[in-house]
């Protein structure tokens, strides 16, 4: 099946940024290498006419974008790993493919047959891709980012990475033998780079979340630590604690109940990933989210790349500075497209909320209105109680049926022995709320590790499992 996107109305002429093809061609790698080295990227769309802008469409569209990816992962050098989209969109019925690609961070790129040569190296320059002169790759390589959590070996040898399976194995996609090379977790020695150490089961990164009854950062009233595990694990920690903090404000009016959360959903969800994604790491420090009565910060290291500006940032280009951590959370469907996140918050809100120095970035969303006008806090005692007492109520009630598996997992037992024991009716909440988290806990152990979604697969309590060994 293909991803494909509606389009309404397409008008495209060819530019600095729009490549436009009525067909795939030989040509390809050429069109990528030269975006691929554009400080702006660009965009390539098969099946429409160069020359009149006119939708022709892709038949068998599936198998030509699994070409083009192919392509673009085995002919050109560095990696491309992370740094173009393939997508399908329909335009009047016909289906053409949109293939975005980033500007990226290991300038120059080539094409693996011709090398880091004048016939390997293309330089976009107004609608063409022309050769680029032996001067400018030798400044581009000279230039070259040394330093990335893909060259930077890991500080512990024995890495794990059983979350990770797991995140995987709830997608169509699977992790084999391979996967630390096919994800690119090793350095060109082959031992675990830096990207490896982050996701893993077990490591020294902590992000925090903290919170301030005041104004400033003088009363500390909340500091909680997601880390020291999967960055994909503490990612979604942190977005469930934001979550929670995010309160929903209701109005009740003869018409309707109306609603608003303090800061909008989707734009917070955004700016989480975003930080996260592309925090410079190479330092070791984690990106930072602090909560104030008024507003949240989150911080991350790591300035603009030094090509980009502002106005470049705000229109959506994309330089990933973690193109490792980019295909895997995009892989888990956290990231729906390059440079989608910064444009998503902006539909909600101004550029004045982002900050830049030389070494971080920050962005601050004030807390909205209240839907009698004026300013929400977090010092809503009344919407706090009822968060409270809520979350209270649901935790308990998660630790009660936790306990209740565990005792029942004493041998090992299906997931539909286990749902029907707890009497659940919706298997999605099952999934997530009880067997999951016991599962990442390391409490419940799968008796076929390597295929998690086995019809033969069950599940023992892991102190029982370890009896048995």
């Amino acid at each position: 099946m293909s991803n494909t996107n509606h389009v309404q109305k397409l008008l495209l002429i060819e530019s600095n940024r729009i490549e436009l093809k009525r067909k795939l061609t030989d040509s390809l790698e050429k069109e990528v290498v030269a975006f691929l080295n554009y400080r702006e990227g660009g965009h390539i769309y098969i099946g429409v006419d160069d020359a009149t802008g006119t939708v022709v469409g892709v038949p068998d569209s599936d198998l030509v974008q699994l070409k083009i990816k192919d392509r673009i992962k085995n002919n050109i050098m560095p990696s491309t790993l992370g740094l173009f989209d393939v997508i399908a969109e329909q335009h009047n019925g016909k289906e053409i493919i949109k293939i975005t690609v980033a500007s990226g961070s290991e300038k120059p790129y080539y094409l693996k047959k011709q090398g880091m040569s004048e016939r390997g190296c293309f330089i976009r320059i107004g609608s063409a891709s022309e050769p680029m002169p032996v001067r400018m790759i030798e400044d581009l390589f000279s230039q070259r980012i040394r330093n990335s959590i893909g060259t930077i070996k890991s500080r512990k040898k024995d890495l794990t990475f059983e979350q990770l399976k797991i995140y995987y194995g709830e997608t169509p996609l699977k992790l084999n033998d391979k996967f630390a090379h096919n994800l690119e977790l090793l350095t060109e020695e082959g031992e675990f780079n830096y990207a490896a150490y982050l996701l893993s089961d077990s490591n020294g990164l902590s992000i925090k979340v903290a919170k301030y009854a005041s104004l400033d950062r003088v009363d500390l009233i909340e500091n909680e630590e997601y880390g020291y595990c999967s960055l994909i694990k503490a990612t979604k920690q942190v977005l469930d604690k934001l979550a929670i903090e995010n309160k929903t404000f209701a109005k009740i009016t003869p018409q309707k109940r109306q609603e608003r959360k303090l800061i909008d959903p989707v734009a917070l969800r955004e700016a989480v990933i975003n930080a996260i994604i592309h925090n410079n790491y190479t330092n070791e420090i984690p990106p930072k989210f602090e909560l104030f009565p008024n507003r949240l910060e989150i911080t991350s290291a790591g300035g603009l790349p030094a090509e980009f500006d502002e106005d470049e940032f705000f229109m959506g280009y994309s330089v990933p500075r973690n193109k490792e951590l980019m295909r895997v959370f995009k892989d888990l469907e956290m990231v729906e497209y390059l440079g989608s996140g910064v444009p998503r918050i902006l539909r909600k809100y101004p550029r004045s909320i982002f900050t830049f120095t030389p070494n971080f970035v920050r962005i601050t969303f004030p807390f909205g209105k209240s839907l009698n006008g004026g300013q929400t806090t977090l010092t809503d005692q009344a919407t706090m109680q009822a968060t409270m007492q809520a979350t209270m109520q649901a935790t308990m009630q998660a630790t009660m049926q936790a306990e209740k598996v565990l005792k029942f997992c004493m041998e090992p037992r299906s997931r539909n022995e286990i749902q029907s024991f707890l009497d659940l009716k919706n298997r999605d909440y099952f999934r997530k709320e009880i067997l999951n988290p016991l599962i990442k806990e390391g409490k419940l152990a799968l008796t076929i590790p390597d295929k998690p979604k086995s019809p033969k697969q069950r599940y023992i309590a892991c102190n029982e499992h370890k009896g048995n060994e």
